[in-house]
C-alpha cells in the first residue's frame, strides 16, 4: 500500500525525530495512523509512506509545488509494479491525486490498484466543534483503514 499524506512533518527535520517518513515516528499523526493501522491488521511492512509534496515545507503546498509533487508521484508509481492500494489521507493528497489522474491518465489505466480516500490522521483534519462530526470523521478514517486491510488480504 502506498500511503499518501500532505508533506513531511517537522520530526523529519528538527533532529528530534527519525528523519524518515514512518508510521513509527514519535509524533501525534504517526501515532494515530500507526494505531489505526494496527487496529485493522495493516503492518508497517505493508505500507510505503509518501507525501503529495515530498519535501519538507510544514504547510500546504501551493499550485507549483503540487505540480512538482505530482511529477515525482508519477515516477514513483512507475517503480511500484506490485502496488495493490493507494490510501489518500487528507484533502491535499486527494487534490494531488486528481492532478495526477489528469496529467498521467495512462498510469490509471495500467495501475491495477485500488484508491481509498479518507481524512488526514492529524487532529487538525478531524477536528470540528461538533462532537458528532468529529466522531463521524474518525469513524470514516477507521472504516477506510479497514477497507485497505481487506484489499491487502486478497
Amino acid at each position: 500500500m502506498l500511503s499518501v499524506l500532505r508533506d513531511p512533518g517537522p520530526k523529519t527535520q528538527d533532529g528530534t525525530g527519525s528523519g524518515f517518513l514512518c508510521t513509527e515516528n514519535d509524533d501525534a499523526t504517526a501515532e494515530r495512523q500507526s494505531a489505526g493501522f494496527a487496529d485493522v491488521g495493516i503492518e508497517a511492512r505493508d505500507t510505503m509512506p509518501w507525501n503529495a509534496y515530498p519535501w519538507y515545507i510544514n504547510r500546504a503546498p501551493n499550485a507549483e509545488e503540487r505540480r512538482a509533487g505530482v511529477t515525482v508521484l508519477a515516477r514513483l508509481l512507475g517503480l511500484l509494479p506490485c502496488l495493490e492500494v493507494v490510501l489518500l489521507q487528507g484533502a491535499d493528497a486527494q487534490d494531488s491525486w486528481r492532478r495526477l489522474e489528469k496529467a498521467h491518465p495512462q498510469l490509471m489505466e495500467q495501475g491495477g490498484f485500488e484508491v481509498v480516500s479518507t481524512y488526514h490522521p492529524s487532529r487538525h483534519d478531524l477536528w470540528s466543534p461538533d462532537p458528532a462530526v468529529r466522531a463521524a470523521r474518525e469513524q470514516q478514517r477507521l472504516d477506510s483503514y479497514q477497507r485497505v486491510a481487506k484489499l491487502l488480504q486478497r
